[in-house]
């Protein structure tokens, strides 16, 4: 078996590991009779639809050509926060001068901090173990699956009949377009975590969430990091306020950012490498150890034999109607490979979608959901409802923001570089959208997300007492400056008529 590249170095971590997402010894069970439901694909989407439909007493079949637990638990979400939990201690101990602490003769360990996301990570493995779902009553394929026709899919020379299928396949890291680079060599968020020595200069393209979360990492490790990107600033997906803050909190980090800029070569000259790159109408030339590329993703489509089924798919991924089924109705799909929203939360309520449209002739629909989403930089940003650039199209918005330096938690902490923002509509105090640029931003979004799901407005928010202080209490505030807009001058005229005959 040729085991991927996350799996280096072979220590006792990852040996654990595998033996969780894909173990050596492992034997395909013997298909007996149709299944209720074949799923393609163990990530987070698979995973939740395999174990949602089986315990409700369904027959499932979930395949996987690689590791259970897909990119969240191998090379995305564990050990990426692994190691950002790692800077934000580094980073702490940086400002620690500023609580009256002395920190001297701090040293980086980079060894023993990618040790510690190697153990971290093989001890959550168990969670999405073959083991695990098998005994879930699940039946577990290790191998390449591809439909045969409409209502059969083959693995590891084995047909398994179907009443329903999910496509649950997911994405990848695109690769590159760079020249040169592909021979060189270069990290993805797929390799970048197998690392051991850090990289003394570092060329990060893409600044995106992987590679800003990743940059601000591997400078707070010690590494000098330089960001490309080809649009005019960091982030092109959140506020423009908020990139802003990020951007100058990953300057003060030591990350260069080149914007507006184009690598376009790599090349080594003399055991030196280096990248030529375009940059404000001006050719420079950066040598680098390592590169990351953080551009995008691309579904994983290859081998599955999609036209076999009648299913539609593009170069984006499969194609879904509104309750996540394909062009044939007897299958479904679910996360990366199929939506815009390529987070692991999203990929989870889109399982359960699947299972009550799959099981149960359900009509639950993708349109209902309302998925927040968070970078974990530091300061992080996360966001819920519509964006700044879907509101600027309607007129009757108005926003409501409270910064930080007037947060006293915020204050104390240190940490009153960021603000809490929503948007409502100006005849109403619904939220249409939120974001929240914070040390921790993601764990705040879901007062506002549980706040817009069940249509609670920002008048009822300023009456939800919390305690004090904290830096939550941001959100109260917004519920305040709400109530503060009612007091017109004729209520307040009203008001003070009354006060003055009642004294």
């Amino acid at each position: 078996m040729n085991l991927p590249l996350f799996l280096e170095p072979r220590d006792e971590h990852n040996e654990r590991l595998l033996q969780n997402v894909h173990p050596t010894s492992w034997q395909n069970p013997i298909s007996q009779g149709r299944y209720n439901l074949v799923v393609i694909g163990a990530g987070t989407a698979g995973l939740v639809t395999a174990a949602g439909a089986a315990g409700l007493g369904a027959k499932v079949a979930l395949i996987e050509r690689g590791s259970m637990g897909g990119d969240c638990l191998n090379v995305g979400c564990v050990p990426s926060k692994a190691l950002i939990g790692a800077a934000r201690s580094i980073a702490e101990a940086k400002r620690a001068i500023a609580y009256g602490i002395k920190a001297d003769n701090q040293t980086v360990d980079f060894e023993r901090i990618m040790e510690r996301m190697r153990r971290l990570r093989s001890s959550m493995s168990h969670h999405d173990s073959a083991e695990r779902f098998k005994s879930l009553g699940v039946d577990v394929f290790f191998g390449q699956g591809s439909f045969v026709d409409n209502q059969t899919i083959e693995v590891d020379g084995q047909r398994l009949p179907f009443k329903s299928a999910v496509i649950a396949s997911g994405a990848r890291a695109a690769p590159t377009d760079v020249p040169g680079l592909a021979e060189l060599g270069y990290l993805t968020n797929e390799t970048v975590f197998s690392l051991t020595k850090l990289p003394k200069k570092l060329i990060v393209i893409g600044a995106g969430p992987i590679g800003t979360e990743l940059a601000q990492c591997f400078a707070t490790f010690g590494a000098a990091v330089t960001i490309l990107e080809r649009s005019s600033r960091i982030l092109p997906r959140e506020e423009e306020d908020a990139a802003k803050i990020v951007n100058q909190s990953l300057l003060d980090d030591g990350v260069t950012i080149l914007e507006q800029a184009t690598a376009i070569r790599a090349e080594s000259i003399d055991g030196v490498k280096s990248m030529l790159v375009r940059h404000n109408g001006k050719e420079l030339r950066l040598e680098w150890d390592a590169v990351l590329l953080g551009v995008g993703r691309v579904p994983n489509l290859d081998g599955l034999e999609l036209e076999n089924a009648d299913v539609e798919f593009t170069d984006a991924g499969v194609t879904v109607d509104d309750c996540l089924r394909t062009s044939n109705p007897k299958i479904f799909a679910a996360g990366d490979i199929c939506s815009r929203y390529k987070f692991t939360h999203a990929a989870d309520f889109m399982a359960r979608i699947v299972i009550q449209n799959s099981l149960f002739l359900g009509r639950a629909r993708m349109s209902k959901l309302l998925i927040p989403w968070c970078t974990y930089t530091s300061p992080e940003i996360a966001h819920v409802g519509m964006t700044h650039s879907e509101l600027q199209s309607h007129i009757d918005i108005r926003s409501f923001t409270q910064p930080f330096t007037a947060v006293d938690r915020a204050i104390l902490d240190g940490q009153t570089n960021g603000y809490a923002r929503v948007y409502c509509s100006k005849k109403s105090d619904q939220i249409l959208g939120a974001t929240i640029v914070a040390a921790n931003a993601g764990d705040m979004i879901g007062e506002l997300v549980l706040a817009m799901k069940h249509k609670i407005g920002l008048k009822k928010i300023a009456s939800i007492i919390h305690p004090y202080p904290t830096q939550a209490e941001a959100i109260r505030k917004l519920g305040d400056q709400f109530n503060r807009t009612r007091l017109s001058p004729t209520v307040k005229s009203l008001m003070g008529k009354w006060l003055k005959w009642t004294r």
